[in-house]
């Protein structure tokens, strides 16, 4: 029989709410067992409602491994009594908060081993830790179904973007993101507008109304939703996408240049420009405050040798300037309409986009909010696509999301 000291110091160390270690005894080469009694006087009724006494109908030991105690396995022993309800008279199985019913493990257990799955493999976390492959992927199946069907709290700022399945091939999943707490909080297989609505649907007007701003890029459909499902909501055009089409469209220019310069019959002359624009896509994409001193001399080079790109690279840090300095609406405004009057001749297809877009593009600067913090969580869930760990359809990879955030936020 173990002594008051040492029972102390095992419900010292369990740390479990409404239970009571009353006995211990270790098994050798199986590990340590501890007999818990449930210390709670009431629960509720899960018929009627009501709080009601312990009336013991039934009862129903159960054995559940725990977290491990050093290199000792740990198994807790504990009666899930079928009770009966002093109001409705019906009966029901205790709520046991620390493990799922019909489960034999407890749930920080479940925890402890979706946590080694992550940074690991299925098979190597099922040997380390002496349980089957099977009861893992349960494990992931119980808590991901859980969090699948968790709708956002308190989202204010809401992030609309998409992820390439495959690169290249034009097939996308749609990723929502909480941009305040830099968490995936959706995930939908196909990007088409009944798709998205649907989802957004299922959250419901009481998530819905709350949202504050809705952060898109440059595609149409998302506008469309956010303006039906969130019309309270302001829209905000991404600054980052409104910059990398204008970026992209220079870059179309570059290539062309140098086709053009392919052409050219005099061999100095066509060998002086290609010399000066080899090597510059990412000396005219990058910012050039965050050049260094060799990408500084290769701009030089460049403008050198083509007097268009040097233009377009000049308009493309004008607006990148006005997105950084602008102190408000009015004055991002007024700067872009300016920055509009030079463009159309260089920029055709940007001009044409940030002028249907305007209303969108000047609300950013009302509390500057982009799509930042998605660029990093896009390369996370390419990561995520990349290693796969046995998840090899939408749905493991969007349990396999949604577990990754759970487990880091």
């Amino acid at each position: 029989m173990a002594s008051s000291v040492e029972l102390h110091l095992m419900n010292q160390l369990l740390k479990l709410s409404g239970m009571k270690v009353i006995d211990y005894r270790i098994i050798e080469n199986i590990g340590i067992f501890l007999s818990l009694k449930n210390t709670k006087k009431q629960t509720i009724c899960p018929r009627c409602g009501k709080t009601t006494e312990f009336l013991l109908h039934q009862n129903n030991l159960i054995t559940v491994r725990d977290l491990s105690f050093g290199e000792q396995q740990v198994y807790l022993k504990v009666n899930r009594r079928l009770l009966r309800c002093s109001h409705c008279s019906k009966k029901f199985s205790e709520d046991l908060e620390f493990v799922r019913e019909r489960r034999k493990y407890t749930k920080r257990f479940v925890r402890k081993i979706i946590e080694e799955v992550l940074n690991s493999d299925i098979l190597n976390v099922a040997k380390r830790n002496d349980i089957s492959e099977q009861e893992i992927e349960t494990m992931l199946k119980d808590l991901g179904e859980e969090l699948v069907k968790q709708k956002p709290t308190n989202l204010n700022k809401l992030g609309i973007d998409e992820i390439a399945v495959v690169k290249g091939q034009k097939n996308y999943y749609v990723v929502l993101v909480d941009l305040e707490k830099r968490k995936v909080v959706g995930l939908i297989e196909k990007r088409t507008t009944e798709k998205i609505t649907e989802y957004l649907e299922d959250w419901g007007t009481e998530v819905l109304s709350k949202i504050k701003e809705v952060s898109i890029d440059l595609w149409k459909s998302y506008k469309s939703i956010a303006e039906k499902l969130m019309p309270q909501a302001e829209i905000v055009a991404d600054r980052f996408h409104v910059m990398k089409q204008v970026s992209d469209e220079l870059d179309v220019a570059r290539i062309k240049i140098k086709r053009e310069t392919e052409k050219i019959k005099s061999k100095s002359k066509k060998e002086k420009i290609l010399e000066g624009l080899k090597n510059s896509k990412y000396v005219l994409l990058k910012n050039e405050k965050d050049l260094n001193d060799p990408e500084k001399e290769k701009l030089k080079e460049v403008k050198k040798v083509a007097p268009i790109l040097t233009e377009m690279h000049g308009l493309k840090e004008e607006l990148r300037d006005i997105f950084e300095t602008s102190k408000d609406w009015s004055e991002g405004l007024l700067k872009i309409a300016d920055w509009l009057k030079d463009v159309s001749k260089y920029f055709p297809k940007s001009f044409g986009t940030i002028r249907r877009w305007i209303g969108e593009i000047i609300a950013y600067f009302d509390e500057r909010t982009t799509q930042g913090v998605v660029e990093g969580i896009n390369n996370k869930l390419k990561l995520i696509k990349r290693r796969a760990y046995g998840f090899r359809n939408f749905d493991n990879f969007r349990l396999r999301s949604f577990l990754t955030w759970d487990f880091t936020s």
